[in-house]
């Protein structure tokens, strides 16, 4: 007698399964952008008091203005058929603390037609220093935190870990949680994020950070922070200290 197929899990017990999990923010919302579920990590991280305040509404009435009209647009392209996977991010807490975070979200669809969407942001750990490829990784590591400030080759982190392109993306997502080239972004936009507290232009900081033009250092920052970096300014003046 053959076991029979597991039934898919629906919503509502997705939701009650990742109320457990402090690093995990699911949510799924409506073809308007509405919530219909949020787990608990995301009601706190909102510095809300129960389920019931976020189901309903949408990003722009949960989040800062700035940030909800972000969301809002990532949101629009996924209700249009986009999917995005591992998008790299910055979420910043009601407690002020900052985090780096992996987002993927996708359409919902039914028959023919897209009636929602569904995702999750993944916290970022700390590296697996006991994986057997962190030592011969900590070169490309050590590389890029030297370098994040030039143009940086892949194929040249590729040899200085004596690894193909392919390998070197494997070994490195298994053992950061990101590719290269997302290493390589957060070190440039933390250095932009410390550096937006002191006095130089928002040009010459793009430039110092590795940015070719100041139009890409605010593209790149606004899609990985949610704001752009003369609003990050204006909540970070000059001085202030760095969110932890």
């Amino acid at each position: 007698m053959h076991d029979s197929p597991p039934t898919l899990i629906d919503a509502d017990e997705l939701q009650a399964l990742l109320d457990a999990v402090p690093d995990i923010v699911f949510f799924v919302k409506d073809h308007s952008g509405r919530y219909t579920h949020a787990n608990l990590t995301l009601v706190r991280r909102l510095g809300l008091a129960k389920r019931a305040d976020v189901v309903g509404r949408s990003v722009d009435e949960v989040f800062p203005p700035k940030l909800g009209s972000r969301y809002a647009a990532q949101d629009r392209r996924v209700l249009a058929g986009q999917r995005i996977h591992d998008q790299l991010e910055m979420h910043i807490f009601p407690n002020r603390v900052a985090g780096w975070c992996l987002t993927s979200k996708r359409p919902l669809i039914s028959g023919e037609r897209v009636v929602g969407l569904i995702g999750i942001s993944r916290d970022l750990a700390q590296p697996d220093g006991r994986h057997p490829g962190y030592d011969r990784l900590r070169n490309v590591l050590d590389h890029l935190e030297s370098h994040f400030d030039e143009p940086v080759r892949m194929q040249a982190l590729a040899d200085l870990a004596g690894l193909s392109l392919s390998q070197l993306e494997r070994q490195f997502r298994r053992v950061f949680q990101l590719s290269p080239q997302q290493w390589l972004t957060r070190l440039r936009i933390e250095a932009a994020m410390q550096r937006l507290r002191g006095p130089d232009t928002i040009a010459a900081i793009g430039h110092a950070c590795g940015f070719t033009d100041q139009s890409a250092f605010a593209r790149q920052f606004k899609a990985t922070v949610g704001i752009t970096p003369r609003n990050y300014r204006k909540l970070h003046p000059l001085g202030s200290a760095e969110p932890t």
